[in-house]
């Protein structure tokens, strides 16, 4: 069973396939891991580009929507059927760079159990100059309200406990504010620093309306959740007192 399943959300990514999974084997090589791709509704060669890559890479799984539901989607059904008990993420654009899983799931492991997070941070972004003042705004504001202590939420670098993810409330964008839904529910976030680089091949699947003003009233629904949470009660069984008489079994 592998302790780390790598989770890659995927639309439109042919050309990207290859070489992105040949880094993540090069950088997972000394851990048990699986990587899990799902292609969250391809409608280009994606679907024969993974099955080229799947060729002796019995640890290389692929999972497939019929149509697109969105990157948060293909994130929850990769963790739901991943086998690992701690999840990666990355895009599958090429931009992250896998070299720095094992650095971010040593973050998290250093940090003991009480952590449930460690969150890539991009330094040196390639993206261009229009996409980066939106990210910039975007950050900004959710800084300010809810207050995570995280520059950069939007990376897709991502290393958590599959627990943990399973607790959070599952929503569309539910990946650009893990950080504030893992502290709600009582758990640390680390935060790395990446380095960010140019998309591979293919052009980005998303634009000013899936960054910025959909994103304001997601905001506004994580921050109702924050202010409505309540501590979780912890019951305690009652044992059975010394001397009582055990219970009997009652046949049918």
């Amino acid at each position: 069973m592998p302790h780390l399943s790598v989770v890659v959300p995927v639309k439109n990514e042919a050309g990207n396939i290859a070489p992105l999974v040949a880094e993540i084997e090069a950088a997972c090589a000394g851990l048990a891991f699986e990587l899990i791709y799902v292609d969250d509704g391809s409608t280009d060669a994606t679907p024969a580009a993974l099955a080229a890559a799947r060729a002796g890479r019995p640890w290389l799984r692929v999972l497939r929507h019929a149509r697109s539901g969105g990157q948060s989607a293909a994130v929850r059904s990769g963790v739901r059927a991943a086998r690992g008990t701690v999840i990666a993420t990355l895009d599958g654009d090429g931009q992250n760079d896998p070299a720095f899983i094992p650095i971010l799931l040593a973050g998290l492991e250093a940090a003991g159990p009480g952590a449930g997070l460690a969150q890539g941070q991009r330094r040196g972004r390639k993206d261009g100059r229009f996409k980066m003042l939106q990210s910039r705004i975007a950050n900004g504001v959710r800084g300010r309200i809810l207050k995570d202590s995280t520059r950069d939420t939007g990376c897709g670098l991502k290393v958590f406990r599959r627990a943990v993810y399973l607790r959070l409330p599952y929503f569309d964008a539910l990946h650009r504010f893990m950080p504030a839904l893992v502290a709600r529910e009582g758990f640390a976030v680390v935060h790395r620093d990446v380095v960010d680089r140019p998309r591979l091949t293919g052009v980005s699947n998303y634009g000013l309306f899936d960054r910025l003003w959909v994103g304001l009233l997601d905001l506004a629904g994580v921050w109702w959740l924050i202010r409505r949470k309540r501590a979780d009660p912890r019951p305690e069984e009652i044992a059975i007192p010394a001397g009582a008489p055990a219970d009997q079994d009652v046949g049918c």
